[in-house]
């Protein structure tokens, strides 16, 4: 009966939505002619580790991370801070949707080895998750399987 239990906790998968209904649904985004110095201001000032590029009617063109700025720090050096961040952003940006679960999202990250993913629902922009969100998410959830099965095995007793 126990292991029954445990599998009925792990069966109820959450998903994208209801992380973004706790979180919200803001995204910080900039323009592709955003230069990277500015970018790099609104990642410091609002503590994030990523901005989505959008064009000017909201379309997902990119996403500018803290990755790519070192990278193109190292590549440009000093001459990084004027450029664009069209010319830095990655523009293969993989999404996901408020119906994924998170056990998906995370093998996605894990195995792409990237930390933050922009949730479009059809092509309007609802969201970022990012892998402390995730990782909040999993010990939220370990936690509560673990109260589950105390109250059982105390209930047993």
């Amino acid at each position: 009966m126990r292991a029954s239990t445990a599998r009925l906790v792990r069966e109820e998968a959450m998903h994208v939505a209801q992380i973004l209904r706790t979180k919200g649904g803001t995204v910080t985004t900039v323009l592709p002619e955003t230069t990277i110095a500015e970018a790099i201001s609104t990642l410091a000032k609002r503590r994030i580790g990523a901005v989505l590029v959008t064009s000017e009617g909201g379309r997902v063109a990119g996403i500018l991370s803290e990755r790519d700025i070192v990278r193109g720090l190292a590549e440009h050096g000093g001459a990084l801070l004027s450029m664009q961040t069209a010319s830095l952003m990655t523009r293969a940006v993989v999404t996901c949707a408020p119906d994924n679960t998170i056990d998906e999202i995370m093998e996605e990250m894990t195995r792409r080895r990237f930390r933050h993913l922009p949730v479009l629902d059809g092509e309007r922009l609802v969201g970022i998750i990012s892998i402390g969100d995730v990782v909040k998410n999993r010990v939220e959830e370990l936690a509560a399987e673990g109260d589950m099965l105390r109250s059982y095995i105390a209930g047993a007793a």
